[in-house]
């Protein structure tokens, strides 16, 4: 179980940075293909709708990760944590999310997400 908290413990850091840097490559690594993400605004979007999100220009900085709590259950985990982040407009904000995980074929992939601010 160690080395699943610490594969997914790397996994949520990723995440997190590819979210700030627009890094549509990196999603592209860890993303399923059943992957869904209902965002803050109420939309449920497909894998190929978040990639596509992601290349938008990035208008937060400073996306940081807190309260992080990491449950596997087998195959399957759920990412519970806090964000803080800086708006466009300099303001702080923050915001929590719920990310799903699977293992298929002995990867992690991320299957579900869920966001609100």
């Amino acid at each position: 179980m160690n080395t699943d908290i610490e594969q997914l413990t790397q996994l949520n850091r990723d995440y997190i940075s590819s979210v700030q840097n627009g890094d549509v490559k990196r999603f592209g690594q860890i993303l399923a293909p059943e992957f869904y993400c209902s965002n803050p605004d109420k939309t449920l979007i497909d894998r190929a709708g978040f990639l596509a999100q992601t290349a938008r220009p990035v208008t937060i900085r400073d996306l940081e990760a807190h309260d992080v709590m990491i449950r596997v259950m087998g195959d399957f985990a759920i990412i519970h944590a806090q964000t803080r982040y800086t708006t466009a407009d300099g303001t702080a904000a923050s915001g929590r999310y719920t990310d799903c995980w699977a293992r298929q074929n002995g990867q992690w992939l991320a299957v579900s997400a869920h966001v609100s601010r």
